[in-house]
């Protein structure tokens, strides 16, 4: 603490100046930058919206011990290392979280009846004091750096604000007011299966063809919009012209962007990722990447703690809140600390192209206002290693190159990736962040934004990931997937009507078939491959109840889809970084029947586990397998 505070009897707050040098002007009288040094940074500082000291750390100018104490200087108050002299933890009652979050300080000690504030803003701290009315008068700051303010924002507020990220979206549009503790969920899934069997023991032929019906009802919905995704996407393909040159477009400020990456029991990913995240070509004085990590992972922590950290990357650990330990709970969490703007999303496995968030600001400021996501393109890094990631790597071509942009071209609810995401900050705090209990927190936010009103965008930049390339591993991935549709789907269809009333006619049947409709193809798959006893001639149970030629045509229409689908797959992994693919999209029908393992996986979890989070485990191959 500092020793200008334990001189003063009687501590009064004082008026700060009315007029101050420049905080450039300062470090150049210190000799800390030459004038030449404050020009450069001046000239930058007309097109990025940063402070000053960032921009001159960030360019190597200055160092961000330097510059803390210029600033102290500059507004003449005491610099402060709260880290070994921390707040007193009975002070968290005399300030707001919300107003320590807003403004970036902390209760720090108490001289007679005078408030000590840490504080990494000093410029907003006359703000902070009218926000409090006349407590704010009996207040006074110290300076002390942004990291430290956030650890022990976490230490005062922590389960305040944990719980917080846990409660965040209302009920009726989360899944948490389920019951999973309910006596009654066990008995009500016996009796079902149950159900199931005495129907097939006691009227075994139209059991299955009231069944066949239901499945085959999926699959034509699945079937169409797949076919008007592709026809949507192959003509605006068709259509494209090549890229003429344009005027250049007016400059514009960069904004501040922060990107979430959520870790969890990471044991090699951290220097990896650093390396990856340091290809970004966006001013390093306007990205602030931020390591999401649980307080009792010390996987993770220790993995950190061996690692640099550049200064443009910071880590905040998210405190347990019970049981439940789900990626959008620390999304949740980690949001307020955020600085940006502009929040993106990265998976611990992400290597992003270099110019990615260059391209996803030049899009958010030629945008409507009601664009409030934008969806970057998945592909996989690894598509070599065997058999299963190439199978991974054909399928994500599919739906990331084909299906989804034909999803976006058709005007569809977009059910987002779990990374490579971004969002208007504004927009997403309105929405109340993720819902922390869903698993699949991607799909439910993106019909959220859609029922109120707003658009998500696919840009045309790539992240690589890693595919999973193990059986077991990608049968818990696929499962969390499902489950999480199932999830999603259920909790918007709570109230129908609204739900229609919401979407409109079109997008409430693209909802139907991308979550509902999705997870019974794979659930059902048994029943569909029935269809190949009627193409090898024999006789199919719902030939004796429907007649021969419904079960024809229902066998033709199966075999027909499945067609469609290697062909979409064929054009998606022609293009040139996917064609040596082409020759394993043949061995799809083999690949998918672990989705359907997953299925069940997936329905014995909701029953028993619905928030259980399966973890993806990172780091098994490399970027050259």
């Amino acid at each position: 603490m500092s020793d200008l505070y334990l001189r003063l009897p009687n501590p009064q707050a004082a008026t700060p100046p009315l007029e101050r040098l420049p905080l450039g002007r300062v470090m150049v009288n210190a000799g800390i930058i030459s004038q030449s040094d404050l020009v450069h940074a001046l000239d930058l500082q007309r097109h990025i919206d940063a402070p000053l000291g960032e921009i001159l750390v960030a360019e190597g100018l200055a160092s961000s011990t330097d510059v803390l104490h210029m600033v102290s200087r500059q507004h003449n108050i005491p610099v402060a290392d709260i880290a070994t002299d921390p707040p007193d933890p009975t002070l968290s009652s005399a300030l707001p979280s919300s107003l320590c979050l807003t403004h970036r300080c902390v209760p720090w000690s108490r001289m007679g009846d005078v408030l000590l504030v840490a504080t990494s803003r000093p410029e907003d701290f006359q703000r902070l004091r009218v926000c409090m009315g006349e407590l704010g008068r009996r207040m006074l700051p110290v300076l002390v750096n942004e990291q430290q303010i956030r650890n022990h924002i976490s230490a005062l507020y922590g389960a305040e604000l944990a719980c917080r990220a846990t409660t965040r979206v209302p009920a009726a549009q989360s899944c948490r007011s389920w019951d999973i503790s309910s006596p009654h969920r066990k008995p009500v899934a016996y009796l079902t299966v149950l159900a199931l069997l005495l129907a097939l023991l006691f009227a075994p032929l139209w059991t299955i063809t009231i069944a066949m019906l239901f499945v085959f009802t999926t699959l034509t919905m699945s079937t169409i919009l797949k076919l008007a995704a592709f026809i949507a996407q192959i003509s605006k393909i068709s259509e494209a012209t090549p890229p003429t040159a344009s005027a250049p477009r007016a400059p514009f400020p960069l904004p501040k962007v922060s990107v979430l990456v959520p870790l969890f029991k990471e044991e090699d990913i951290a220097e990896k990722l650093i390396q990856r995240l340091s290809r970004l070509t966006y001013p390093k004085s306007l990205l602030e990447v931020v390591l999401v990590l649980e307080a009792h992972d010390t996987v993770t922590r220790d993995t950190i703690a061996r690692t640099t950290i550049p200064s443009w990357m910071s880590v905040i650990e998210v405190p347990s809140a019970g049981d439940l330990t789900t990626k959008p709970r620390a999304l949740n969490y980690a949001l307020d600390f955020c600085q940006g703007s502009v929040i993106g999303v990265w998976d611990a496995e992400d290597a992003p192209e270099p110019d990615q968030i260059e391209k996803i600001v030049t899009r958010f400021q030629d945008a409507p206002e009601n664009v409030a996501c934008l969806q970057g393109v998945l592909d996989y890094y690894n598509p070599r290693t065997n058999w299963l990631s190439r199978c991974f790597a054909i399928e994500y071509a599919t739906w990331w190159r084909m299906i989804l942009p034909g999803i976006a071209e058709l005007g569809l609810v977009i059910p987002l990736g779990g990374t490579t995401l971004f969002f208007r900050r504004n927009i997403l705090e309105k929405l109340c962040g993720w819902d922390a209990h869903n698993v699949t927190e991607d799909a439910d936010l993106g019909v959220r934004l859609a029922r109120h009103g707003y658009v998500t965008e696919l840009v045309p930049t790539v992240t690589y990931e890693e595919a999973n390339c193990r059986a077991w591993p990608w049968v818990k991935q696929r499962s969390r997937w499902l489950k999480g549709f199932l999830i999603t789907w259920l909790v918007h269809m709570r109230a129908p009507r609204s739900l229609l009333r919401d979407l409109g006619f079109i997008r409430f049947l693209g909802v139907q078939t991308l979550l509902f409709a999705t997870f019974v193809q794979f659930a059902c798959a048994p029943l569909l491959w029935s269809f190949w006893v009627t193409l090898a001639g024999f006789q199919h149970p719902v030939a004796l109840t429907l007649g021969e030629p419904t079960a024809s045509f229902m066998a033709w229409f199966f075999l027909a889809s499945a067609i469609l689908n290697l062909a979409i797959s064929m054009a998606a992994v022609s293009r040139k970084e996917h064609r040596h693919l082409m020759l394993y999209v043949l061995t799809l029908p083999l690949y998918f029947p672990m989705a359907a393992i997953s299925a069940y996986k997936a329905l014995k979890e909701m029953v028993l586990e619905p928030f259980y989070w399966d973890k993806t485990q990172h780091g098994v191959t490399t970027e050259t397998d």
